[in-house]
């Protein structure tokens, strides 16, 4: 790919990140949580969501909901994992396990990494045609950096049939 193609796809890609942030954090059901898109790097590789404690979304104690908790960390892999790997991708959310640490009592964020070795792993793994669900974990932190929930995430990755080897 030329140094200019390049270039206009970065552009392009930056200008969805920005898009996508403020989409995002006016989908109803964020809005609605109080869950809000913090940033959105350039390149779609770190993602940070937060949430405020409001009335709205405080459970029958006064913490954080927990339904709002996992709503946080929801589509974040899968829309990274789509844009970084680019059209060629079947990408879909396969399972998802969170484990309660203690209680959100105010502000809580969440922060979603992928590295050049997960997006290479990736691509080796379904190179041939193969499904594979690499495995995810995010951490829900208070403001203190505390975790205060641990969510993992399965994503099923598959290039789409057109784009699978043919077979012998």
């Amino acid at each position: 790919m030329s140094k200019s193609v390049q270039s206009k796809h970065a552009r392009a890609l930056a200008k969805k990140a920005r898009w996508l942030k403020w989409g995002i954090s006016l989908y109803p059901p964020y809005l609605g949580a109080g869950i809000s898109v913090k940033s959105i790097s350039a390149d779609f590789r770190r993602i940070q969501v937060q949430m405020k404690l409001r009335w709205y979304n405080r459970n029958y104690v006064g913490t954080q909901f927990g339904g709002s908790l996992y709503s946080m960390t929801d589509p974040f892999y899968m829309l990274m994992l789509m844009q970084c790997l680019g059209p060629r991708y079947l990408v879909w959310d396969q399972a998802s396990q969170i484990d309660f640490i203690s209680p959100g009592k105010g502000y809580v964020q969440a922060q979603f990494q992928l590295s050049d070795e997960q997006l290479l792993d990736i691509q080796r793994q379904t190179a041939q045609g193969e499904k594979y669900l690499p495995v995810f974990q995010v951490n829900i932190l208070d403001s203190q950096q505390r975790v205060i929930a641990r969510v993992q995430k399965t994503v099923y990755v598959r290039l789409k049939p057109e784009y699978r080897p043919a077979t012998q």
